[in-house]
């Protein structure tokens, strides 16, 4: 039962947590398009815009932000997988960190009116292209964001359960062996002839020969 129990919780934790590898391959080929539209718009100028450093803050930041979700994907695929403590133990970390990093720009966006005036100067437009689009549709991005946090925060329910669940049972499998040892010395000990026995068998032997 408690393997059953370990499986499902296993195949949960990855189930969940494909959510945030997909939204992270959405945002890497997002930022791939970016580039490419990047690079014929500026073909009629010099062949240095054409190096990736020259791109806008805009692109690397939605590539990143896609590779950071697909890492944070791998790190809780290796986990479910293995259900290693420490493994289980980063992963939870890293989606806190992330959760509350999340909430801090959640937070700037609705309290501070100019959180705008903050970002560095986008010269492609995108920006302002992608945060039209957001706004037009607004409730399928709320939708989304809802999803990606309730992935996030089962994610790190379900690494919790699944690292308790583990420890329990290596607790109660050294319980077995410390339990299996001390019976050991008491099952496996020389057996000691009696000495009475002994005695008595020479006490007969020796009337015998008397007699």
């Amino acid at each position: 039962m408690a393997r059953l129990v370990k499986s499902f919780l296993q195949s949960m934790l990855k189930l969940v947590n494909l959510v945030m590898g997909m939204v992270g391959v959405t945002i890497i080929l997002y930022g791939l398009w970016m580039m490419r539209v990047w690079q014929r718009d500026m073909q009629g100028t010099s062949s240095d815009s054409f190096e990736p450093p020259h791109f806008p803050w805009f692109i690397w930041a939605s590539i990143i932000t896609g590779i950071s979700f697909c890492v944070i994907t791998s790190i809780g695929h290796i986990a479910a997988d293995t259900v290693n403590g420490h493994c289980l133990s980063c992963y939870m970390v890293i989606l806190v960190s992330l959760l509350l990093l999340e909430t801090a720009l959640a937070a700037d966006i609705f309290l501070n009116s100019d959180w705008e005036k903050d970002l560095p100067e986008d010269p492609t437009g995108r920006f302002d292209d992608f945060k039209d689009f957001v706004n037009s549709n607004i409730e399928m991005f709320q939708w989304i964001g809802l999803l990606i946090v309730l992935a996030q925060g089962i994610s790190i329910l379900l690494a919790m359960v699944l690292r308790t669940t583990e420890r329990g049972q290596a607790s109660n499998y050294d319980s077995d062996d410390a339990y299996t040892t001390a019976r050991n010395p008491l099952l496996n000990g020389p057996v000691q002839p009696l000495p009475y026995v002994a005695n008595d068998a020479w006490t007969v032997g020796h009337d015998s020969m008397k007699k």
